[in-house]
Formats: C-alpha cells, structure tokens, sequence
C-alpha cells in the first residue's frame, strides 16, 4: 500500500476556487458516479444524505451522478435518477438543500446516454437514440436521431440546465463523455451522418455539442458556471483517442469553449498520463493550455488501479498523493475530481488532510452496491 505523500504540500489541495457562480472552499471535486438508488427515476431521502455527507465530508464541490434529461431513451436502468419531472425534481431540491446546509456546493451532472446495451430485461417506451443508430462499432442497436429528435434533444438539456439553477444549484454538468450520447456525436466510429451533426473531422462532429452549450449558456445566464465532461477513451473502446494531435484536440474544444463552457473536466482512467508525446501535460493541462479556460482533472486519484480495472473484479489500494500535489503546484489543472475513494469512504478528503493514512480504504466493486 503505497500512501506516502508530504502532508505539509497538501495546502495547494486548499486554495479556494472561484469562477461565475461557484465560490468553492477548496479544489477537491467529488466525481460523477452512477449510482441506481433512484427507483422510477426519483431521488430520495437515503440519496440526499448520501450527498450531505460528501460535504460534510469537506468536498469543495459535488458532482451528482449522471441525471438523464426528458427524453424517453435517454436511459437504460430504471433506477438512474431523473433530472425532470415534478417528484424527481422534488427529490433533488432536498439535495441541494442538505448539501448547502453542509456547508457544500453542487453541480448536476446531465445526461443522455445515447445508445446503449438494455440494463437486465428492462427497456425505455422508444428505442434508443443516437447519431446513426450504433450501439458498438460496426453494429446497429437504436434509431438514427432525426431532425425533431435532435431539436427536442436540445431544448431538454437546455430545461434541466435552467431547473437546475432554479431549484438553487451552484453550477451544472453536460456529461459528454464515456461513449454517451454527446461523445458519440464526437466519435466518427458512431457518428457517420452526412448532415450538420456528422462530418470527417472531429471539429465538424463537435456541431451538436457546441448547439447543446449554446441552448444551455441562454437557459442559464451569463453568470451560471457550465462544465463538461469529456474523454478521449471511451467504455466501448478503451483505447480511442479523438484528438491524435494538439491542434486536433483545440480544433474540438475550442469551439466548446467560444460558445459557453467554464470548466473542462477531462476524464482519463490514470490522471498521471501525458496526453501527447513531448509533454508531461495530461488531458487537463492541455485542456487549459489550449483554451484558456479552467479544468479539472480526474482518473485513478489515490488509488492503485484505475476504474473500468474494478468492474471486471480488481480491487484498488490507497495510494499516494505526492503526483497530484506536483501538478497541482505547476498550475496544470485547477481542480481534482476525485471518483472511487469519495464513493467508499465520505471522510476520505479529512483523514488525508489530517493524516490518518492507518484509515484510508481500498476499493473493490462491492462499494457500487452501496450507498454509504
């Protein structure tokens, strides 16, 4: 168990953070991580504690689970919470209520997952939705999005942008990552329309993103923090890279930036990586070089094996933080998502500040049928 970090550098971990409506007390993020507790979508009382007790737990800012937008497939699990409707938007005003009364400030993370393998035998009212109906490359297993599709797709990212500020969250998440909906619009293997939304270059494929920003910047205002998530790999091929190249990578994310985003947050399974031969720079610092703008970095934080490692039975153990706190001090990225340790332990962030490295706790699979 490798857990040996100079605990006197961990002030860089502490610097407040603020940026258009986030006023953070410190740069640790708790990572968006699905969780079905929700049954019918619904959030209840046992999800708002969850929550509660990350903030309690001393996280500068929570990143809720994926919450899928209005739009019958966006969804493959009945237990996925909502992000519309009267009871589920009901359920999350009693999170946000419990986090700010912690002390805490969140964001939702909204979704739309595209196409997708069924969860067990259970299957939305419509067939799944996607650019040109791939569920794997090469392999057919929804419906091409059409133009009304593609508008009322739009407009409900845009409605759960603006319930979101309404119902007094500090910013808001688009999930654009993983191989779900937005990032198989980025994905020429899944993406191959001949129309607006599709195209050869990875810049030409950004089009439904970028028209996704845009309906969510003029449902929130100037002022209202946008993230959002992206990855190179994907869960349905780990080893894809969008962006082969920087100037690839500021082709696709640069026009993100001009029409809304805040905060990049660059998913990689191990944050450590370099992006691109030539440079130490992972995914977050480039990000930032690039455009300018703040990102936060996550993948593997303080643990020994890396995320998609757990499903298929691979335990993590507590790792050191010395790697995070270098790159910290250089500026490469302004904030850290931190995923698995949060998820096991809501006290992980205090017994690192405070030392109790005796206390930190592995990961195993287990822990995603918990709601600690």
């Amino acid at each position: 168990m490798e857990t040996t970090t100079n605990y006197s550098r961990l002030d860089t971990l502490f610097r407040p953070f603020r940026l258009k409506s986030l006023n953070l007390k410190n740069r640790i993020v708790m990572a968006p991580m699905t969780r079905s507790f929700s049954p019918n979508g619904i959030p209840g009382d046992n999800v708002a504690d969850y929550y509660r007790r990350r903030a309690e737990g001393e996280a500068g800012l929570i990143l809720s689970e994926g919450t899928v937008i209005g739009r019958p497939a966006s969804s493959n699990d009945p237990n996925i919470p909502h992000f519309y409707g009267e009871e589920s938007l009901a359920g999350w005003k009693k999170v946000i209520n419990e986090v700010h009364a912690a002390g805490g400030a969140m964001a939702p993370q909204i979704w739309h997952m595209g196409i997708m393998a069924p969860q067990g035998s259970w299957l939305p009212s419509t067939p799944f939705e996607g650019p040109s109906g791939f569920v794997a490359e090469g392999v057919q297993g929804g419906v091409a999005m059409g133009e009304n599709a593609l508008t009322d797709t739009i407009a409900a990212f845009a409605s759960a942008a603006a319930d979101a500020k309404r119902l007094g969250f500090d910013a808001v998440e688009l999930h654009g990552a993983h191989g779900y909906l937005i990032d198989q619009f980025f994905w020429g293997a899944f993406n191959q329309r001949t129309d607006a939304f599709g195209g050869k270059t990875i810049a030409e494929r950004s089009h439904f993103a970028v028209e996704v920003i845009k309906a969510v910047r003029a449902a929130v205002g100037e002022d209202f923090a946008i993230i959002i998530r992206l990855s190179q790999w994907k869960q349905q091929n780990l080893s894809v890279k969008l962006a082969n190249t920087p100037d690839e990578m500021a082709a696709w994310l640069n026009p993100m930036a001009e029409v809304g985003v805040d905060i990049f947050h660059c998913s990689q399974r191990r944050f450590w990586e370099p992006e691109f031969e030539g440079s130490d720079l992972n995914f977050a610092g480039w990000a930032k070089k690039l455009t300018g703008k703040a990102t936060i970095s996550v993948g593997s934080v303080g643990l020994s094996g890396e995320f998609m490692a757990a499903f298929a039975g691979e335990a993590s153990q507590p790792k050191s933080l010395e790697e995070l706190v270098n790159r910290m001090e250089k500026g490469e990225f302004d904030l850290i998502a931190v995923g698995r340790a949060l998820l096991a332990d809501p006290e992980w962030i205090k017994k690192v500040t405070q030392g109790r490295t005796n206390e930190l706790k592995g990961f195993t699979k287990e822990a995603l049928g918990t709601l600690v």
